[in-house]
């Protein structure tokens, strides 16, 4: 179970903020107020899930602090609901990448609207809708499963023993990338790769390849074929996690 934590971002702690806060931790979330301020907010953001802005016509959040919170938030998948008027949700919204603003909020505030639409994200949350979506295709399974185990925590795993039934789930379902088995039997990975290429609708998917061979005529092949990148079998956990972390932040 994901943390309920979220944070409260605004000029100054008025009451109508100590009201919402109160509700939002009745409701069973963890909630703080804490200023416009980017050391303030680096000191509380760990395991925060969602932030809210609460914009003040008088005193906007900064650029520094916008840059802060939206590099902050491609790393750990963080999302934003702004309460303002108009003129303040456009601003937070022109401001900040669409993908990464979960709902907007008029003033003045329906508390109980706004409690609840925090309530369903972090039941989506908890769900793993927002993590992104990982498709394993090898076909041996003890890898994959083990692949999947190493990353369940931090992103949805689906797995396929074959090129056919990637395609074919791929035909029903959104994937953000593809570990793709290069040494295949029957549809080779690079098969694989072709067929997913010349679809209109998995050609713009990301495919990093996992290869058992790390010599260089080996790596050569697999780099000649354009993927986005490859792992080598034996990489070990921290290393994958890391390297797939990087990969979303360079290809957000």
């Amino acid at each position: 179970m994901i943390a309920k934590k979220m944070l409260i971002l605004g000029a100054k702690e008025t009451f109508l903020l100590r009201v919402i806060e109160k509700k939002t931790k009745e409701a069973g979330i963890d909630c703080e107020f804490v200023p416009w301020d980017v050391n303030t907010i680096n000191s509380k953001i760990d395991g925060c899930s969602l932030i809210t802005f609460y914009v003040d016509e008088l005193e906007r959040p900064q650029s520094d602090v916008l840059h802060f919170l939206h590099d902050k938030a491609d790393e750990a998948g963080t999302r934003f609901i702004v309460v303002g008027e108009r003129d303040e949700v456009n601003f937070i919204n022109d401001n900040m990448p669409g993908e990464l603003m979960y709902k907007s909020f008029l003033r003045p505030l329906d508390n109980d609207e706004y409690v609840k639409a925090i309530t369903d994200f972090f039941n989506k949350y908890d769900s793993g809708e927002f993590r992104k979506s990982i498709l394993i295709v090898d076909d041996d399974p003890n890898y994959m499963g083990l692949v999947r185990d190493w990353l369940k925590a931090t992103y949805r795993v689906s797995m396929a023993n074959s090129g056919t039934q990637a395609l074919r789930w791929l035909g029903m379902n959104k994937a953000d990338l593809i570990l793709l088995d290069h040494e295949m039997p029957v549809t080779s990975g690079p098969k694989v790769l072709e067929m997913l290429r010349s679809d209109e609708s998995t050609k713009s998917i990301p495919v990093i390849f996992l290869t058992g061979k790390g010599d260089k005529e080996s790596v050569m092949e697999v780099v000649s074929l354009r993927p986005e990148g490859y792992f080598l079998k034996n990489i070990q956990k921290e290393e994958l996690l890391e390297k797939l972390k990087d990969f979303f932040i360079l290809h957000k």
